[in-house]
Order: structure tokens, then sequence, then C-alpha cells
């Protein structure tokens, strides 16, 4: 497991190194600069002096190529500095923890609620396979995993909020949020956020719920389902008990893999309901061309999907003990 580990993390090590290097390449390169972007908000106006052109990126740090500009943003990493955001004027892991707590709300919550129906679900469809209201509840299921999430989005913003007013149409919290009791403000926020989850949930639900249903499928045409059936136990007993069990095996790998997804939020769906997590960030700071947040973002999504990729092989190891990590 240890030598596993030191290669795994060698390994990762080397594939951050090469994706922050191409993202910081791709961004310097696109059009526009912080410079006459801000400029052109301010002014209306983009055309700058060559000296206050000189100045402004000596103060922004963009007088250096590129390359060796990538070379200092290592090294300022190495010291925990992720730099401070051109439009902001704030440090770039400020902004970021202020905005993990939304992120992380809409997330957990969509992804609990998610597990919760989905395996369920899933187990049920396996025991009614090939009847009607299994293949009519399959049916809506995949109606609803091609059906794109930003769409419903705008969809139950028109009906829900626009139309009959019974949510509230975008944003965190009311304007009155102080002034609301403890759990008035609880209340709030549950119902702002109550969309965003919905638009979160219900794709994931039908992909994990339809996932778990196929596993089971192949799994219970084993010989040792049979041989559990002929020993006379129940069909709940060896569904749960000796079926889905190993329907874990790719099932804890899914749930690794979905680490980073916790913390990186959906930039279209922050973006409809003006939620502030990461995703909005993100969003704001490419538009922005807000270098310095854009490369610390990309580098936290980036190790969270290096975590969570060894975390699912650790995880398969540790459901399957006869999978051994050191020879895969």
């Amino acid at each position: 497991m240890l030598s596993y580990l030191i290669r795994r993390t060698a390994i990762g090590g080397l594939t951050l190194s090469l994706i922050t290097f191409i993202v910081f390449g791709l961004i310097r390169n696109m059009p526009g600069t912080p410079l006459t972007l801000d400029q052109a908000e301010q002014t209306g106006d983009i055309e700058l002096s060559e000296e206050r052109i000189k100045q402004l990126e000596k103060a922004y740090g963009l007088d250096k190529p590129w390359p060796v500009a990538y070379v200092v943003w290592i090294g300022n990493i190495a010291r925990g500095d992720m730099g401070r955001s051109f439009t902001r004027k704030r440090p770039v892991s400020e902004l970021i923890v202020e905005r993990i707590g939304p992120t992380l709300l809409l997330s957990l919550a969509s992804l609990g609620l998610t597990y919760l129906m989905a395996v369920p679900l899933g187990l049920l469809f396996s025991a009614r396979a090939g009847r009607l209201d299994e293949r009519l509840a399959s049916t809506v299921l995949y109606m609803l995993y091609s059906f794109p999430s930003f769409v419903a989005a705008l969809f139950l913003q028109l009906y829900l909020c626009v139309r009959l007013g019974w949510l509230p149409l975008f944003g965190m919290v009311s304007d009155n949020y102080e002034d609301l009791s403890s759990i008035d403000q609880a209340v709030d926020i549950f119902w702002h956020a109550l969309l965003p989850v919905t638009c979160y949930t219900y794709g994931s639900l039908a992909y994990y719920s339809r996932f778990i249903r196929a596993n089971l499928q192949e799994v219970i045409r084993q010989d040792y389902i049979r041989t559990a059936r002929a020993k006379g136990l129940g069909p709940v007993r060896v569904l749960w008990h000796h079926a889905f069990r190993n329907t874990l095996i790719p099932l804890v790998t899914l749930i690794g893999l979905t680490l980073p997804t916790l913390l990186s939020g959906s930039i279209i769906i922050e973006q409809i309901f003006t939620w502030p997590g990461m995703g909005r960030l993100f969003f704001e700071s490419i538009r922005e061309r807000d270098y310095p947040t854009i490369m610390g973002l990309t580098l936290m999504f980036s190790v969270l999907t290096l975590i969570g990729q060894l975390l699912a092989d650790v995880l398969y190891a540790v459901v399957d003990p006869r999978v051994r990590l050191e020879d895969k």
C-alpha cells in the first residue's frame, strides 16, 4: 500500500504540473487582458498609453513571459501564496474559502439525496425488472437524465418563481435575511436552495439508479446467486446481502470520483440562480481575466480530482480485498 501511494503521488504531482502549466499558458494567451478589460469597464475606452501599459503590467506581474511567470507562480504556491485577485483586490485563498460554503451546501445536499434515493430505486427496479412499472419508471428516469439541467432551471424559475411566486427567483438569501431569527434564516436558505438542489439532483439520481440496476442485473446472473436461491433464501436477502454487496465495487469508484464536484460546483446552475459558489466565481474570473483566481481554482480542482481518483482506488481495494493495489 505504501509503495502504491508513493508511486501514485509522484504520478499525480507530474500530472498536476502539466495541467497547471497548460492552463497557465492558455489563459495568458486569451484575447484581452485584465488591463484592457478593467479600462474598458471604467471609461469605455481600451486605449492606454504605452508608458501606462508598462506600469500596469509590472504592477500586475504581466511584464514577464508566461513560462517565467509560471515558474514565479509555482514558487509562490510552494510558499502557500495563491496570489491576489486582480479585480477583487483580495487574496485568492480568501475568495475560495468564502465561496466553499455555498457550493458545499448544494453539492452535499444533492449528493445525499441522490444516494438516499438511487440505492432503493436501483434495488426496486432490479427486483421488478421487465415489468410494466419498472419500464415506465426507467423511461422517466432516462428522460430526466437526457434533459439538460440548465433548461430545467429556466423552466422551474419561470413557473414556480415568476408565475406562481412559490419560491425565490435567485440568490442565496432574502434581502431581510439579517433581520430574521436563526430558524427563519435556515428556512430562508432552504427555500432559496430548493431549486438549485433539484437541478443538481435529478440527473444524478437518474444516472445512479440506472447504474445500480444495470450492475445488479449482471450480478444476479452469477452462479453464487443461483446457489443462494437454491438454498431457500428469500429474494430480499439475496438481493441485498449477496447481490448488492458486489455492486459496491463500481459504485465506490464513482463515489471517489465525485469528490471534485463537491467543491467545483456547477458553473451554469450557479450562474442562473446567482448562487455565490465556486462555479460562479470560476465563471466570473474567466470573464474578468483574473489570472490568479483562475489558477487558484484550477489548482484546487485538479488536486481534488487526483485525490478523488486515488480515493476511488483505495475504496476499491477496501470493498474487494482480492484487489492488490501494488499490482495496478
